[in-house]
């Protein structure tokens, strides 16, 4: 790395489940309120920034570029540009490495950065039957023709399609995420009792951790009304347990099935905004940063076994020339679903996957529970895809002060089959 990256400071909003506290705000003003903080609170000059990328993966119809409509929304010059990147679940990793190559280039010093994604808009979508209709409908010239076109349309033809459903699924293989989640965990042979174990612990992590937590979180005023403030997340469960875990059905595969909406990630809205710079540019600003971007890999495999993700980008990352697992005092693996977690675990301490798999000569090594998403996951805190892999970074960071630690890792599972990780060291 010819130049390394530094992240100064980071906020986001709060995450909260579909259709509840910040189901009004759309993705650009999700991402414009936690701009606007990050500026506060930094009090660094928008006048100052190179550019603005944000991870998106649901590009919000009336927001095209949805970077650019929230940086000036924010009040970040006009003069600055910004662009949304898409890299499913990594999208808000994406922008921080876009930032570096683009640092390395010689293309700025200075970036905010991050994720958006408020999964309570995705669009409901007109089937292709109804949509044929509605064309010919504009096109027609007299009363009769309209009349004809208005007289062929079927109650099928108003039956939505669910676009929220449908970028759930993973056209390359055929399977949507639960079912890629059910096949790695019946594969590592992780059983439905360890799964809403898991769950039972992220939310348990995450009740515990609300104080910690809080650091990272901006007020946002709920509309319409504006008289309500949201200051905290809503997904975890403080009366959370084993038997309610238990009594939830399979939702992907009825009967065998052992991926519930218990044991997966809560669909979710919420923003990140981090400010990022070259190390020499924080050391002539003066600043602290909270930590420095080290290495990061991305890695490629089999779609229908997506949940490996990061096994796969965690040995790129150390082909590449990233510390071995074991120097991690942090790591943040997005949990995507429990089942998918504890297959990652098992890979990566497996001989023999490893060995098959990626040609080592032993495993990558184990993750200790104890450095494993202390604070809680994706399961009780919720998974704005755009938006996870930024608060990743972002709470690996804020623990790694506390600890004391010196690096952490932030990885997750990609839909379509990658996997990302980032190495990061304190400052």
């Amino acid at each position: 790395m010819s130049e390394r990256l530094v992240i100064v400071d980071g906020v986001r909003t709060p995450f909260c489940r579909m259709d509840t506290d910040l189901a009004r705000l759309g993705a650009a003003d999700l991402a414009r309120i936690a701009i606007a903080d990050l500026l506060t609170r930094t009090g660094f000059d928008p006048e100052a920034i190179d550019e603005v990328i944000l991870g998106c993966v649901g590009q919000p119809v009336d927001a095209m570029n949805v970077a650019r409509i929230a940086a000036l929304r924010a009040g970040i010059p006009e003069r600055i540009p910004a662009v949304t990147v898409h890299r499913n679940c990594a999208s808000g990793m994406e922008s921080i490495t876009q930032a570096h190559e683009k640092a390395c280039a010689g293309r700025g010093e200075v970036f905010v950065v991050g994720g958006t994604e408020s999964m309570s808009n995705y669009p409901l979508l007109y089937r292709e039957s109804a949509r044929g209709k509605f064309m010919r409908l504009a096109r027609a010239k007299t009363l009769g023709q309209r009349l004809g076109i208005l007289l062929s349309f079927r109650p099928a033809d108003f039956s939505p399609v669910i676009g929220l459903k449908e970028g759930l699924k993973d056209s390359a293989c055929g399977l949507n995420m639960g079912q890629t989640a059910e096949l790695v965990g019946r594969e590592a042979g992780v059983g439905r009792e360890e799964m809403d174990a898991f769950a039972l612990r992220s939310h348990q992590r995450a009740i515990a951790a609300r104080e910690r937590l809080a650091e990272e979180i901006c007020r946002v005023f709920a509309p319409p009304k504006l008289d309500r403030v949201i200051d905290r997340d809503n997904g975890p469960r403080e009366n959370q347990s084993l038997e309610a875990l238990a009594r939830l059905r399979p939702v992907f595969e009825r009967g065998t099935g052992t991926v519930t909406a218990g044991n997966a990630s809560q669909i979710t809205d919420g923003a990140v905004a981090l400010l990022v710079m070259t190390e020499s540019r924080a050391a002539r600003e003066g600043l602290s940063p909270l930590g420095i971007l080290t290495h990061y890999a991305c890695a490629g495999l089999d779609p229908k076994r997506m949940g490996l993700g990061p096994v796969y980008a965690i040995d790129r990352a150390e082909r590449l020339g990233a510390p071995p697992l074991a120097e991690a005092d942090v790591v943040e693996l997005n949990e995507a679903f429990a089942a998918q977690v504890l297959a990652c675990q098992r890979a990566l301490d497996s001989a023999d996957f490893c060995r098959r798999e990626l040609g080592r000569d032993a495993p990558i090594g184990a993750i200790p529970d104890e450095k494993l998403n202390v604070n809680g996951g994706a399961i009780a805190l919720g998974h704005p895809v755009g938006a996870s892999g930024a608060r990743l970074v972002l709470t690996a960071l804020r623990e790694l002060r506390r600890r004391g630690g010196r690096r952490a890792l932030a990885t997750l599972c990609v839909g379509g089959g990658q996997g990302a990780a980032l190495w990061l060291e304190a400052a």
